[in-house]
């Protein structure tokens, strides 16, 4: 029996402009991922990749075909129930930390709480939590500047769990940080996606990250060229232990 999707889409378009001058950005994408995987998006620059994690995330909307999440198709959600859909189920990590600096990690984390209306004391708790969750569970009292990239980066995947979600997006997560601390945020993910079964979609250019999901997409001109599940995949435990010289 096939796993239910947690999100997927349905001959997904997105066209930008108008007639000579349009670019089809994405040309009829149809793909699914079920519940409890952790899938690396790659292509290069323009081939969609990341047309197509925004049009999952509902950040966009497509030209034609559909997008559901959770068994909502996010076409029939107007601005404010698509608002609170993305609150309720998706969580996001950039490129950029796009942490306030000035405010304490805690603080950073307990931001989409004070959005969603949820009581300091409640907040306080969940973002200890999401800290711990991810390696930073003492260093909730500091700010950014007392923190390395790959904690600024552990910070801003702590913010976007606070919420619960059932589905984490990333877009070039790795992409502001050297290769082992690469390798510790993929941990991280790899922690998330195998001991809370949380469903982890990664958009990255680099293969060696791209080896530590289990399926791998390749997007090409708007369209799905390969997508393929990893035999052997990079388990990033193992890659750290190699990597004792680079602590230094």
């Amino acid at each position: 029996m096939t796993p239910t999707p947690i999100v997927s889409s349905k001959d997904l378009r997105r066209t930008y402009g108008e007639g000579e001058a349009a670019v089809h950005a994405l040309a009829g994408v149809t793909v699914a991922f079920p519940a409890g995987e952790l899938t690396a998006i790659m292509g290069p620059s323009g081939s969609g990749k990341s047309t197509l994690m925004h049009l999952l995330a509902g950040l966009d909307r497509p030209t034609s075909g559909t997008v559901t999440v959770d068994g909502t198709e996010l076409g029939a959600l107007n601005d404010d129930a698509l608002t609170e859909l993305r609150r309720e189920k998706i969580g996001f990590v950039f490129q950029a930390f796009n942490l306030l600096s000035r405010t304490t990690a805690i603080e950073n984390v307990e931001l989409p709480l004070i959005y969603a209306g949820i009581r300091a004391k409640e907040r306080h708790r969940r973002s200890e939590e999401a800290l711990t969750r991810v390696g930073l569970g003492d260093r909730g009292h500091h700010i950014p500047s007392q923190l390395s990239g790959g904690q600024q980066q552990r910070v801003a995947i702590a913010r976007s769990l606070v919420n619960r979600p059932s589905l984490l997006l990333a877009d070039e997560p790795t992409g502001n940080l050297d290769s082992r601390t690469s390798v510790d945020i993929m941990q991280v993910f790899q922690e998330l996606n195998e001991g809370e079964n949380l469903t982890i979609i990664l958009v990255t250019h680099e293969p060696d990250i791209a080896d530590f999901a289990k399926r791998i997409i390749t997007f090409r001109d708007g369209r799905i060229l390969k997508d393929e599940r990893v035999a052997h995949r990079r388990i990033a435990s193992e890659v750290i232990a190699r990597m004792p010289a680079l602590e230094d």
